[in-house]
C-alpha cells in the first residue's frame, strides 16, 4: 500500500530539512507518495494566501501531512498560518514527545516525557480589542467540550503507548472557571481509565519540577498557552528545538512538523539540522502503522548520533545538511 501524504515544505530552511527527510524516508522504503503544496511566507510572497485552500483540501483528502516551519511576520503582514491550520482542521492535540538522544549534550541524559497541548482555544483564539486608549482586553476562550475531547485523547494515548501517569496542568487558583473546567473534564474522563494514574499540578510547580527532575513526569496535559511554553521548556532539557519532533492531531487528520522556526538567517546555506523534521517523519510512520520502517530509520539516526562523526554544527559537528543525511542513509 502507498500512502499519499501532503508535504508543506515550509519557509526559510524548510525546503532543506523537509527535503532531507523525504530522502531518508525514500531510502528506507517508506511507501509514501508526496503531494507538495506551499504555504506560509512562500505562498504569500508568490501572490497567494499564507494558508491556501489547496492545503486544506489536500489534507482533508489525504488525512496526513508533514510540514516544515512557516514564517509568521511579527506585527505585520498576516496572522499565523500554523494557528489557522490547526483551527481549520480541528487539530486539537499538540503532541510533542521529548526524549534524550544519544550523543546530544544536555543537562539531563534520560528524559522521556510527552507534552500534550490543547490547540484550538485559550488565548490563541486571538480575540482582543482596545477598550480605551492604551488598554487592551484579550479573551481566553475555554469550553468543557474541548477540555473533555483532549483529555480523552490523552488517556487513549497513554493506554496505547504504555504510559502509566498523566498530570494535568492548571492555574485554577487564579482562573477557577476556565482552568477549573479543564481539570474537572480531565478527572471526569479519567474515571473511564482507572488503570492510569492521574494527578494535577499548577503551572508553577510543573515548571520548577521539570527544571529540577523531569523524570517525575510521564504525560503532561496542558491548555494552549501553558502547553506552548512548557513544550519548549522540555525541548531545552534534551538539546533544544532542533532535536524534538511534533505533530498536531485531530480525529481524522494529523500533520507532523518541526517545532523550530524557519531560521531565515541560515536559509539556503545547506547547514540546517534536519533532525526535528526527520523524527517527526518517524512519528508519522508509526502513526500510519509502518513501525518496522520507522524503527529502522530510528536506529540509523541513533547510530549516527552515537558515533558523533557526522553531525551538524548545532550538534557540535562540522557536517552540512546533505552530509548528515547521507550518513543516516549509509547506516540504513
Amino acid at each position: 500500500m502507498t500512502y499519499r501524504v501532503t508535504l508543506i515544505p515550509g519557509d526559510g530552511i524548510g525546503v532543506e530539512v523537509t527535503g532531507a527527510t523525504c530522502r531518508v524516508l525514500e531510502a528506507a522504503g517508506a511507501p509514501v507518495e508526496w503531494e507538495t503544496i506551499p504555504a506560509g511566507m512562500t505562498s504569500f510572497e508568490a501572490g497567494g494566501k499564507p494558508l491556501p485552500d489547496a492545503v486544506i483540501t489536500s489534507l482533508k483528502r489525504n488525512r496526513i501531512g508533514i510540514k516544515g516551519p512557516l514564517t509568521t511576520p511579527k506585527g505585520r503582514g498576516f496572522s499565523s498560518a500554523n494557528v489557522a491550520l490547526r483551527k481549520s482542521l480541528q487539530l486539537y492535540t499538540g503532541w510533542r514527545p521529548v526524549v534524550s538522544l544519544p550523543g546530544v549534550k544536555s543537562r539531563f541524559s534520560d528524559v522521556d516525557v510527552v507534552v500534550l497541548r490543547e490547540n484550538t482555544q485559550g488565548l490563541y483564539s486571538g480575540i482582543e480589542h482596545e477598550v480605551t486608549p492604551g488598554t487592551i482586553v484579550t479573551l481566553k476562550v475555554s469550553s468543557y467540550s474541548a477540555a473533555e475531547r483532549i483529555a480523552r485523547w490523552a488517556f487513549d494515548y497513554a493506554r496505547n503507548h504504555g504510559r502509566r501517569r498523566i498530570t494535568v496542568c492548571h492555574k485554577k487558583s487564579v482562573l477557577p472557571l476556565a482552568d477549573g473546567a479543564f481539570v474537572e473534564a480531565f478527572h471526569r474522563v479519567g474515571q473511564d481509565f482507572p488503570f492510569i494514574e492521574q494527578d494535577e499540578a499548577t503551572i508553577d510547580d510543573i515548571s520548577m519540577g521539570l527544571a529540577a527532575d523531569p523524570n517525575q513526569y510521564d504525560v503532561l496535559l496542558l491548555q494552549n498557552l501553558y502547553g506552548d511554553i512548557i513544550s519548549d521548556l522540555c525541548a531545552g532539557l534534551v538539546g533544544g528545538l532542533g532535536v524534538v519532533p511534533g505533530a498536531n492531531v485531530g480525529d481524522r487528520i494529523a500533520v507532523f512538523e518541526a517545532v523550530h522556526g524557519s531560521a531565515p538567517d541560515i536559509a539556503g546555506q545547506g547547514i540546517a539540522n534536519p533532525l526535528a523534521v526527520m523524527l517527526s517523519g518517524l512519528m508519522m510512520l508509526d502513526y500510519m502503522g509502518e513501525t518496522k520502517i520507522a524503527d529502522n530509520i530510528r536506529q540509523a539516526v541513533w547510530d549516527v548520533l552515537t558515533e558523533g562523526k557526522t553531525l551538524t554544527g548545532d550538534l557540535g559537528g562540522k557536517a552540512n545538511t546533505a552530509e548528515f543525511t547521507d550518513a543516516i542513509i549509509d547506516k540504513l
